[in-house]
């Protein structure tokens, strides 16, 4: 590790720059990039990651050595601004913040104001020219202090401002003038004396120390914990730490504070966004506490506000701010997030960092940019999250339906949601677990509400602009948001909800649309998207640097139409149980698992084989020649039978059977362990008639389809569960004999493959072997990864969450998979099977087909194909062109 813990910034130039954000995590690494720049950046120092990993790693301890580098990169700040850290006469106040290498908005702690106390007070006062200024600085000092770093609840300082306010008649905190404060401040440091047994302290360097331990420590919080779990942030990046000197929004009417993104981060229109506070610190701006004003004109018609833009009562200010916005996005060639404050008419620019958005901006804000020359195709198709595409995949409200609409916010994060009203993120969640739709109502959203708001399907805040936590937050995962709905009243304690004598009740049922702003009582239905414009150019692009194909799993009509809508090139996995359970045959199936002999199951068979037949030929049609793998029956017999004592009577009478033959035969198929029982390659062993059967369907549904539309279908037949070359020998035996008798009958020759599913991990060690008669794999990652743990995917979640808080698991292994013990698995059996076959076909379908961080696994060993779920064809076309165009780039690196 490296013995330089600091690193300086400021005054035109940095000891860092942007591409050591690992280092110096994301804030730090921009501040330095900033100042280098030579944009005015408040001159500060980072403390690096690698402290945050030395804390942890050392019982919550600093290196010997820190100490004295931080003296030295403080001294500079001093010797810059001209003031000394804690001098009664000429104070230096600074910011703690963290800034980990990822974005976390509102996960870790800030302090500002840090350097205040009893004694620089006064000298902050004298030198402002403003008492009021200096102990409103001082108080929220204290009570952010006293939060943050010696953990005095919130509510404990409310009480006393509260009180304060009660006793003088005033209703806003700008009533309280220099004296009031005194009294607020006053009544704090009691708090603290009372909470903690010990005074507020008054040592500046002691306060710093205390808020570089509070930053790192907020690194393990619970917030932020489940905010790196849900983003897949690894615990080991630890945070930086940023020591800056202050600059005060709140001096009087020629200060502000301010968020602005360079474009639109909810449509990606190029048109500059934000918001600012007059006389105000950026806490309040994110807080949601006072309602923000716009930037512009244009946002502030376009969101109906009387409130002054800052493009008119600041024209000089805004105009400069306007100028760096288009710097920043020229040197960073993205959107940009920044972070400003205007200290007497002076503008000063506190963070910059890629803005988060919406699925729909990326995509916009991408495809501008290639366009303007900014950034290439290729990295236009970088630029989109694969994951975040699910935004655009899903319902908007049908303009045609009515709504009752009973309170209007702002557009925090599009997209509409219907659900259940909470009032709680633990009720979110309880309710979510449930699998109940609920949005989540509250007055603000904070950081401890992460958990909640991942749970719900749409977040509705009744304080706060769309750069606050709640907007932010939600535009990031996805999820509508209406924020500063403020005719909404939420009582809590109640449950309830009042707008315009409309009683809204914990449990009541709302929609909000997260693209208009509009709050609806009820459910209004949804229509499907539209995927073109932007979408449809960016797919081309992707589709263009891709390797793999991507297919779909699907066996319904419905299914596979959908898949082709979104671009599927095939069926990689069609499950024919799915097919047996429909109400029309599934008497049928239960009369052939009933029956006593070969000859009855075949009668049975009979009757349900033109069904599977015009199933077959309705999914080749829609698949138009391209390949379609049909995977043949795989579950074990006893799930098409009933457990109840009422449907075994009904199977009974529906099939002609004496009740105890129905008990008796379901008491004969109990498996303790029927996953890994009488079930896949081993029931076409036992009973070849029924694979028999599926093949002969399949045959003939693809003469059908040749003497209906002239099409060549080349089906590709998949014999599950295969463990040894005999099983599958013996089994392609049945399917070559049915291929040439339903060949000779139709006078049309058949072109087909018979390949396996690697899901065991004999299979896989076997692959060699297997592929010698094997023409493809598709390697079922549902159970090679059951097979490889020995754990259920149905009982896992028992304890799987265990297993992730301890760091046994990083993500659970059923939905990425795991390449080092499964993946090793995959990699085995592609290499030993295409070493026995070099042409052989290799895919995956299991549900990390649609995974985008197991399909760049895919990519790496050199998969044809990954197959997936409809909706997520379009994330795994994107992830796969992600997946080739990095692999190219890290190859011409080596």
């Amino acid at each position: 590790m490296s013995s330089k813990w600091v690193y300086s910034f400021g005054e035109g130039r940095a000891e860092g720059r942007a591409e050591m954000k690992n280092l110096l995590g994301g804030k730090g690494a921009n501040l330095a990039e900033m100042s280098n720049l030579g944009l005015p950046v408040p001159p500060g120092f980072t403390i690096t990651t690698e402290v945050c990993t030395w804390f942890y790693a050392n019982g919550r301890s600093y290196p010997a050595d820190l100490r004295a580098q931080v003296d030295a990169a403080l001294a500079a700040v001093e010797a810059v601004v001209g003031m000394r850290f804690g001098d009664a006469r000429n104070p230096l106040l600074v910011s703690v913040r963290s800034g980990a290498r990822a974005s976390m908005p509102g996960m870790m702690d800030t302090v500002l104001n840090l350097g205040l106390t009893d004694a620089t007070v006064q000298g902050l006062a004298d030198r402002s020219g403003d008492a009021r200024f200096a102990y409103d600085s001082y108080r929220r000092f204290i009570q952010m202090y006293g939060n943050v770093v010696l953990g005095v609840e919130h509510h404990h300082f409310e009480e006393v401002l509260e009180e304060v306010k009660r006793e003088r008649d005033y209703t806003f905190d700008t009533e309280l003038k220099a004296e009031d404060w005194q009294a607020v401040i006053a009544g704090y440091k009691a708090v603290v004396d009372r909470t903690l047994g010990r005074p507020f302290p008054q040592d500046p360097v002691e306060q710093l120390w205390g808020a570089i331990g509070a930053v790192f420590g907020s690194w393990m919080n619970q917030r932020a914990i489940t905010y790196r779990k849900l983003h897949d942030i690894p615990a080991d990046w630890g945070t930086a730490v940023n020591v800056q000197a202050m600059v005060f929004g709140n001096m009087g009417d020629d200060c502000a504070t301010g968020v602005a993104f360079t474009r639109n981060p909810s449509t990606g229109e190029n048109k500059f966004y934000g918001e600012y506070l007059i006389n105000a610190q950026g806490e309040d701006v994110v807080a949601g506490i006072r309602t923000p004003q716009h930037l512009t004109i244009a946002g502030k018609e376009a969101n109906g506000s009387t409130l002054p833009s800052m493009e008119e009562s600041m024209p000089e200010v805004f105009r400069q701010l306007d100028a760096v916005r288009l710097k920043l996005e020229r040197h960073y060639r993205d959107m940009q997030d920044i972070e400003f404050t205007v200290q007497q008419s002076k503008l000063y620019m506190l963070q910059t960092r890629t803005g988060k958005r919406t699925a729909a901006a990326a995509l916009k804000i991408a495809v501008d940019m290639a366009r303007e020359g900014l950034i290439d195709e290729r990295t236009a198709v970088l630029r989109i999250e694969p994951k975040s595409l699910d935004q655009l995949l899903h319902p908007t409200l049908d303009p045609k339906a009515k709504k009752q609409i009973i309170a209007k916010g702002l557009p925090a994060s599009p997209g509409a949601a219907s659900g259940k009203v909470v009032f709680t993120a633990e009720e979110a969640e309880r309710l979510s677990e449930l699998g109940e739709s609920v949005i989540l109502c509250r007055v603000e959203t904070s950081p401890e509400d992460i958990h909640g708001m991942h749970a719900a399907r749409g977040i509705l805040t009744t304080r706060g602009g769309m750069t606050s936590h709640a907007a932010v937050v939600a535009r990031g995962m996805g999820r509508a948001c209406v924020a500063g709905a403020g005719e909404l009243r939420i009582d809590y304690k109640r449950g309830t909800m009042l707008v315009r004598g409309v009683e809204v009740k914990a449990g009541d049922i709302l929609t909000i649309d997260g693209s208009t702003g509009e709050v609806m009582l009820g459910e209004v239905p949804t229509i499907q998207p539209e995927l073109s414009g932007d979408f449809a150019l960016l797919m081309g692009w992707a589709d263009r640097f891709r390797r793999m194909k991507v297919r779909t799993n699907a066996e319904t009509p419905l299914d596979a139409r959908t898949a082709r809508k979104f671009g599927a090139e095939g069926i990689g996995l069609c499950r024919t149980e799915h097919m047996f359970f429909d109400a029309d045959r599934i008497v049928a199936v239960r009369g052939m698992i009933l029956a006593d002999n070969e000859a009855g199951r075949r009668a049975a068979l009979a009757r349900i084989e033109p069904m599977q037949r015009q199933d077959f030929v309705e999914l080749f049609k829609i698949m138009t020649g391209l390949p379609v793998t049909i995977r043949l029956l795989d579950p074990p017999l006893h799930e098409f039978l009933p457990a109840s004592e009422a449907e075994m009577e009904e199977v009974a009478a529906s099939t002609g059977t004496d009740l105890q033959k129905v008990q008796h035969r379901a008491h004969q198929l109990h498996e303790a362990n029927p996953m890994l029982g009488h079930r896949g390659c081993r029931l076409g062993i036992s009973y070849p008639e029924i694979y028999e059967m599926q093949a002969r369907a399949i045959f003939e549904a693809a003469v059908v389809v040749f003497q209906e539309t002239g099409e060549t279908v080349t089906p590709e037949i998949m014999i599950p569960l295969v463990g040894t070359r005999k099983e599958l020998d013996i089994l392609k035996a049945v399917i070559d004999r049915v291929a040439t008798e339903v060949s000779q009958r139709s006078g049309r020759p058949l072109e087909y493959l018979v390949g396996t599913m690697i899901e065991l991990p004999r299979a896989a060690l076997r692959a060699a072997e297997i592929a010698r008669t094997a023409e493809f794999f598709s390697f079922g990652t549902n159970d090679l990864t059951q097979t490889t743990f020995g754990i259920s995917r149905d009982d896992a979640a028992s304890f799987l969450p265990d297993y992730q808080r301890t760091g046994i698991f990083e993500q659970d292994p059923f939905v990425t998979l795991d390449t080092d013990g499964v993946g090793e698995l995959v990699q085995i059996a592609a290499e030993r099977g295409r070493g026995a076959r070099p042409g052989i076909k290799l895919g995956i379908c299991g549900e990390h087909g649609g995974d985008p961080s197991s399909i760049y696994f895919c990519e790496k060993v050199g998969l044809d194909y990954v197959s997936c779920s409809p909706y997520r064809v379009p994330i795994a076309r994107l992830a796969a062109a992600q997946a080739a165009i990095l692999g190219e780039k890290a190859a011409s690196e080596a």
